[in-house]
């Protein structure tokens, strides 16, 4: 082999290993817990563990509607604030969503599904930030009915994560409870519990057990923090 396509091989494969660390935690399907607000266990298929750790980046946690999980979604940006929260619903049985760590992939302020469109022919998935190949997408939808495996959220919370998040924005999916990493924070924004509470997470409040930035950081080793302020809800924060 000629040394220039050395050069050319080598030069591609370095351009792959720049890509996937750009990328960094897309991609990572698996059993997903949360160890922190930042930090996160996965266990693949083959029951091997990675701990990833989203600090200083923009990410989005779903904590899907399902038994053991918050059935709400949370955006945090890079700085650590818990900056919105809404409450969601995800696939039916037959139709789980995926857990991983995945990235925004694509974005459809405007779409219709193409496997289940809406028999009226309106748009039934806008405001689209898809995060798998397979078409899953946290988009608007009615989170009173589980779905097909997409992320129903309400008008407000999917269009302010729509206008905020791009192609680099996380996407965690867990099965596993997120709120405790995050409720001192959620307290911090104006959190108080209203009749629009919805009843699954008015539920978990009532047993759910905090987990503070001094305990997370005792877990971590002192090496992570779990705090920093958040802004003031203004309405925004719509999960409670």
């Amino acid at each position: 082999m000629r040394n220039g396509d050395l050069l050319l091989r080598f030069s591609s494969i370095l351009l792959v290993c720049f890509l996937t660390l750009e990328a960094g935690y897309t991609g990572l399907r698996g059993d997903v817990s949360p160890l922190s607000k930042s930090r996160f266990s996965v266990i693949d298929a083959n029951g091997s563990e990675n701990v990833v750790d989203m600090a200083g980046k923009d990410f989005i946690v779903i904590s899907l509607r399902e038994k053991g999980a918050d059935g709400a979604a949370y955006a945090i940006d890079r700085d650590g604030v818990v900056w919105w929260a809404s409450p969601i619903s995800s696939g039916a049985k037959g139709y789980e969503t995926p857990s991983g760590i995945f990235r925004v992939i694509r974005k459809e302020r405007h779409h219709m599904s193409k496997q289940h469109p809406d028999p009226k022919g309106v748009n039934n998935m806008d405001f689209s930030l898809f995060f798998t190949e397979g078409g899953h997408a946290l988009h608007m939808g009615n989170t009173n009915a589980m779905s097909h495996g997409c992320i129903h959220v309400g008008e407000k919370g999917a269009s302010a994560m729509f206008d905020w998040a791009n192609y680099k924005t996380g996407i965690v999916v867990t099965r596993k409870h997120y709120l405790p990493f995050v409720y001192h924070d959620l307290i911090k924004s104006g959190y108080r519990e209203t009749d629009k509470t919805p009843a699954h997470i008015k539920a978990y409040l009532k047993e759910m057990k905090p987990v503070t930035p001094d305990e997370t950081r005792e877990k971590m080793d002192g090496n992570i923090s779990a705090g920093g302020d958040i802004h003031s809800s203004d309405g925004a924060t719509d999960v409670f």
